[in-house]
């Protein structure tokens, strides 16, 4: 029998970002909680200062919750004063979905994970250089992984370390 099925699209770091299919986003969404649930799938917003990455200082990637895609690395993370981890850039730009979102009365820039699509926070443009941006990201739509450990791999799609 034939495989049918088109290759992977990769990232310009190398990572699967094929959406995953239907069993795999049913699988991906039943390990969510409520709060991750909330945040991720409808494009909630976690209370500032209460996120458990906020105080976050080791070295490290922070991937999404959901598929665990790397989004950006602890070593652009900031303290924005704003009450959500603040990143300058991510780990590839391909990862990071962008939005125009006017909700709320205002015009501000979504990000979503480019994989799975869950809702991540906003990119704004009053961020320190290199890049002047500041991507204010929910915690609970992120997971920490240390350096040198294994990234999550859920879509088992054999994506890297840390």
């Amino acid at each position: 029998m034939t495989d049918t099925r088109a290759a992977p699209f990769r990232s310009a770091s190398g990572y699967d970002l094929t959406p995953p299919d239907d069993a795999e986003r049913a699988a991906l969404e039943a390990d969510l909680n409520p709060e991750e649930k909330r945040v991720l799938l409808s494009h909630g917003t976690e209370a500032p200062f209460c996120g458990v990455l906020l105080g976050e200082k080791r070295p490290g990637v922070v991937c999404c919750r959901e598929c665990g895609l790397p989004l950006f690395r602890a070593g652009t993370k900031f303290e924005s004063g704003t009450g959500w981890p603040s990143f300058t850039e991510p780990v590839d730009p391909d990862h990071v979905g962008e939005i125009r979102d006017t909700s709320y009365g205002m015009v501000r820039i979504e990000t979503v994970c480019a994989r799975c699509g869950g809702h991540q926070g906003h990119v704004f443009p009053d961020g320190p250089p290199p890049t002047g941006l500041r991507y204010c990201i929910n915690s609970v739509a992120l997971t920490f992984v240390p350096q040198g450990e294994a990234l999550p791999d859920p879509l088992r799609r054999g994506d890297g370390l840390a």
